[in-house]
């Protein structure tokens, strides 16, 4: 994999600022004196590391004009640390024209707050779903180069894992650092999750299947993840959602996957058919250590709370197995 040197030669800064140059964008905002000035400017005062060359020269020639373009270029070379270039590349994202603007910001949203790695893919239908739809709608998913220059540089696909991440950690600390710059978001994230779980194209898909199919690639992330963003935030209209998932849980293909894939998951209640017998949205709840979505379930209908699956085990035999008995009692509304 090709990389670039954290602390690049001048000669390396110069040649990456005069391919840009030569590929500007708006060529009549440009004059000789200017490119002088920046091919002079930028090697001189930023060199610490070539994200923030990248960042800067981005800076500038998103500008239209001579004058502006100047006056941003003494503004990027006064010193601006990493902190500053990052404050204004995410306030150049939200000025962008059209749905770009909330398309970059919820790209590094799902980047920084996601449980594991997404890849492309992922990512790409993650960003099509709209709440209170019973389909995905295939003409709504963008295309990852859409995102990421939606992103304007700060998201990358890294070659080695074919995943998307950040472009820098550096990027990562700032994010970590200003936790204001995004809202509920692991309400909205296991909100995504399950509206895709209840999409009728998976609804319909075989419990008994071992892996997603290449048609839902957000499948899998959703089965196994949705419980993990739950358990730091709720909603009214997350516990909707996941009322109406658990309500025939057992028949799901998310309940495998979720097994499959959970590293605490003492064994999985298969019967001959690789279907999960008897492992209820009950269990589930259980499993997952969601007291709230527990309660709520219980009050929607009559549970048998001594109901077992296939290996013998109630709800409660597994919240205690994964450690995640509920801290009050779980008081059903029914004798």
């Amino acid at each position: 994999m090709h990389t670039i040197p954290i602390s690049p030669k001048k000669e390396g800064i110069q040649r990456y600022l005069s391919m840009k140059l030569d590929n500007d964008p708006e060529p009549g905002a440009m004059d000789d004196n200017l490119r002088k000035d920046i091919l002079k400017m930028i090697p001189e005062t930023i060199s610490e590391i070539f994200l923030l060359v990248s960042l800067s020269i981005e800076s500038v020639l998103e500008e239209v004009t001579i004058a502006r373009r100047r006056k941003k270029l003494k503004e990027v070379t006064k010193g601006q640390g990493v902190d500053d270039l990052y404050t204004t590349t995410l306030e150049r994202i939200r000025v962008q024209k059209g749905g770009k603007a909330k398309l970059g910001m919820e790209v590094l949203r799902w980047i920084y707050h996601s449980e594991r790695p997404l890849r492309p893919e992922e990512l790409c239908h993650v960003l099509a779903i709209d709440y209170g739809t019973s389909e995905l709608d295939r003409d709504n998913i963008p295309s990852i180069r859409t995102l990421l220059s939606s992103s304007l540089g700060l998201a990358t696909v890294d070659s080695s894992s074919s995943t998307v991440r950040l472009v820098h950690f550096t990027l990562q600390e700032y994010l970590l650092a200003h936790p204001l710059l995004f809202h509920s978001t692991h309400i909205m994230i296991a909100e995504v999750c399950l509206t895709y779980l209840n999409f009728q194209e998976v609804r319909n898909l075989s419990p008994t299947l071992e892996s997603a199919p290449s048609s839902t690639p957000f499948l899998q992330y959703a089965s196994c993840y949705w419980g993990a963003h739950a358990r730091k935030e709720t909603s009214e209209r997350m516990i909707l959602l996941a009322t109406r998932l658990l309500a025939d849980y057992d028949s799901h293909i998310s309940s495998k996957l979720l097994l499959l894939n959970a590293k605490s998951s003492p064994r999985i209640p298969y019967d001959k058919k690789c279907s999960l017998t008897g492992f209820t949205g009950l269990h589930a709840a259980a499993f997952l250590g969601i007291d709230k979505i527990m309660v709520d379930l219980l009050s929607i209908r009559e549970w048998d709370l001594n109901a077992c699956d296939i290996e013998g085990d109630t709800a409660l035999a597994w919240a205690a197995i994964i450690g995640s008995v509920p801290k009050r009692p779980v008081r059903p509304s029914f004798a």
